[in-house]
């Protein structure tokens, strides 16, 4: 049975922001603190992974290979809490992501969005940028929520995590898997452009990587 995954990374105002804090803040924490997260994160950091087109070789017998690609594919995929903010956080809460986060305000188009099928963006993106990269990015595996003045506070490293000179840039699309379509934007272009303009338009952002089918 195949999926499709999402991770958006949305702006809005501080008020929405503001309301939108006791729904997925804990979710995040909650994330962000599971042990075997935790462990997963670790592992990933001590050990980066090798050029992806080496993880599924049939001559590539490497059981400690195969164990650390799947411990990172769990780390990247999305955790059980966040999918609340899509499968629903409970039987009478009628809030959903789509409609009361990402469809909300003035602008849904101007948010970063990538769907995929059968895989999960935040896997191609922090595979390509590294665990030193990723770290930068606030929030956990692609969940953020941040007022205004976060964003602005936080511009810098971004700016640092995800800008490349030629080379490194290069470096990173070999190692982004995805296949994009023409006017689609790559997860090595699209967050930065999102975090540049919220800092100047004075907004907050919400980042949400989950499973949508």
């Amino acid at each position: 049975m195949g999926i499709t995954s999402a991770w958006a990374i949305s702006a809005h105002r501080d008020a929405v922001i503001s309301e939108l804090a006791p729904r997925v803040l804990p979710l995040i924490a909650a994330e962000r603190e599971e042990p075997a997260a935790q462990e997963r994160w670790s592992r990933w950091c001590h050990s980066p992974l090798p050029d992806h087109r080496t993880w599924y070789c049939k001559s590539a017998q490497d059981s400690a290979l195969a164990e650390a690609v799947a411990s990172f594919r769990r780390l990247t995929c999305g955790g059980e809490h966040i999918q609340r903010l899509y499968d629903g956080i409970s039987c009478e809460d009628e809030f959903h992501v789509v409609d009361n986060v990402w469809e909300r305000d003035e602008s849904p188009e101007q948010m970063f969005l990538a769907i995929q099928s059968k895989d999960y963006a935040l896997a191609s993106f922090f595979h390509a940028i590294g665990p030193e990269r990723a770290a930068l990015i606030p929030g956990w595996c692609g969940n953020f929520l941040l007022t205004a003045f976060q964003v602005r506070d936080t511009l810098p490293d971004i700016e640092r995590a995800l800008s490349f000179t030629p080379e490194e840039l290069a470096a990173a699309e070999d190692q982004d898997w995805l296949h994009y379509l023409p006017d689609d934007e790559s997860v090595l272009t699209g967050p930065l452009r999102q975090w540049r303009r919220a800092a100047q338009a004075g907004l907050g952002l919400c980042g949400v990587n989950l499973l949508i089918h």
